[in-house]
C-alpha cells in the first residue's frame, strides 16, 4: 500500500519507539509495547495512498475525498459569480485523506485562510475553519465552467496540504493534496450539474461519480 510522504514522519516515531520498547526485556509485549504498535498501524491507515482508476464515462464529476456526504445544498459563491450546488464530504480518521481533482481542467487559483478547528461536521466549518480554495476550470459540451474545491481543516486537523500551482493543468483523479487527520471537502458546482449523490452516500476519491455536466 502506498504512503503519501508526508505520513512518513508519524509513521517512523511511534515504530521506532515500538522497535526500541521490543528489544527491552522488561517491556516488550507490555502495555506500552502495544499501544505504541497500535499508534504505528493507525498512523500507516490513515497516510495510505491507495491507487484509484477514474471512470472512462465522459462528461462525469468525481468525489475530490473519501468519506461520507453530510451536506447538499445550494449557494450563492461570491468568488465563482453565480449559484452553485455544495457538496460536504466528512472524512473520519478512518479514511483516506489524500485529496484528488473532480474533473480534467486548469488551476485557476489557490487561496488559503487561516481560521478555526471546530469539528468538520458542522456548517459552519465550512466558512469558519482553516481552508485552502482551489479553483479549477474545465471545457464542458456547454463551455467553460469553475468548479471549487474547498480543503477544510476539522478538530484534530493542523495542516492542510495543496500540491497545486496556478496554472497547473489536472485531470480527473489525479491527487491534488491532503488534510491531516480529521477534516472535510466542500466540492462546488455549477447549478446545471446533475448530482448523482444523496446525503448519507459513501464516496471514494477519484472513482465515485459525484454528478454529470
Amino acid at each position: 500500500m502506498p504512503i503519501a510522504k508526508e505520513g512518513y514522519i508519524f509513521i517512523t516515531i511511534p515504530l521506532i519507539f515500538t522497535l526500541i520498547l521490543f528489544l527491552v526485556p522488561g517491556w516488550r509485549g507490555g502495555f506500552l509495547c502495544w499501544l505504541s504498535l497500535a499508534v504505528t498501524l493507525l498512523m500507516i491507515n490513515f497516510f495510505r495512498d491507495p491507487e484509484r482508476k477514474p471512470p472512462e464515462t465522459p462528461g462525469v464529476i468525481v468525489s475530490p475525498a473519501d468519506g461520507k456526504i453530510v451536506q447538499v445544498v445550494e449557494v450563492d459563491r461570491r468568488e465563482l459569480k453565480g449559484r452553485y450546488q455544495q457538496v460536504s464530504i466528512f472524512m473520519s480518521p478512518l479514511d483516506v485523506h489524500v485529496n484528488r481533482s473532480p474533473i480534467t481542467g486548469v488551476v485557476e487559483s489557490i487561496t488559503y485562510n487561516p481560521g478555526r478547528f471546530l469539528p468538520a461536521f458542522r456548517d459552519k466549518a465550512s466558512e469558519l475553519n482553516e481552508q485552502t480554495r482551489i479553483i479549477l476550470t474545465a471545457e464542458t459540451p456547454h463551455g467553460p465552467a469553475q468548479v471549487m474545491v474547498k480543503q477544510i481543516a476539522g478538530l484534530l486537523a493542523r495542516r492542510i496540504v495543496c500540491w497545486l500551482r496556478q496554472g497547473d493543468k489536472v485531470t480527473a483523479g489525479q491527487r491534488i493534496g491532503l488534510i491531516k487527520f480529521s477534516s472535510r471537502v466542500d466540492l462546488f458546482l455549477p447549478a446545471t450539474v446533475q448530482l448523482q449523490i444523496k446525503v448519507g452516500d459513501k464516496v471514494k476519491a477519484g472513482t465515485s461519480i459525484i454528478g454529470r455536466w
